[in-house]
């Protein structure tokens, strides 16, 4: 993970020898619109991000589709679209962005999306500690008022616990 663009590693690691600072916000925006094989075959798109709120879109694609006789899009793929804004926001929140981990999703479906219409996902951090950041999103379509679906969501900080260790911690041995 360390040589993806999208999670790029810290100055001066072992995955960074030269020491190139990590991306502003705006480049991680560019970088995670369609940089992962995963985003790219979704056609993941971030829409907007400021500080701790992300907005991403997914197009509405007919292979996208879970249930072929209603034509709604499957939950999975609504599930992946939250995990992905959730990160993004998390990213955000600090500067220079940091990596993360999901360490929990928690998503209540409020109704099935409408065929042929994009899903938009909003998230926002809630509370952030040293280590963690707490987020709530909603998926939706032409209105945010109307969701089609809820997030809570847990993310940590993988840079934050290296540097709370501090460099003498890494060298003692047990």
């Amino acid at each position: 993970m360390a040589n993806d663009p999208v999670t790029p590693a810290r100055p001066g690691s072992k995955g960074n020898p030269e020491g190139k600072k990590p991306p502003t916000a705006e480049e991680m925006i560019k970088l995670i619109s369609g940089s992962t094989p995963h985003s790219r075959e979704l056609g993941l798109e971030v829409v907007h991000s400021a500080r701790g709120m992300a907005i991403m879109r997914l197009p509405w694609h007919e292979r996208l589709v879970g249930n072929p006789d209603e034509m709604v899009m499957h939950g999975g793929v609504v599930t992946t679209l939250l995990d992905s804004v959730c990160g993004m926001a998390t990213m955000s929140a600090r500067q220079p962005p940091e990596r993360i981990v999901t360490l929990d999703l928690r998503i209540d479906y409020q109704r099935p999306a409408t065929p042929e219409l994009d899903l938009f996902a909003r998230a926002e951090v809630t509370k952030m500690t040293r280590t963690i950041a707490f987020l709530s999103a909603v998926a939706y379509q032409d209105d945010p008022k109307d969701t089609v679906a809820l997030a809570t969501g847990t993310f940590m900080f993988v840079g934050s616990r290296r540097k709370r260790a501090g460099k003498g911690a890494a060298d003692k041995k047990p």
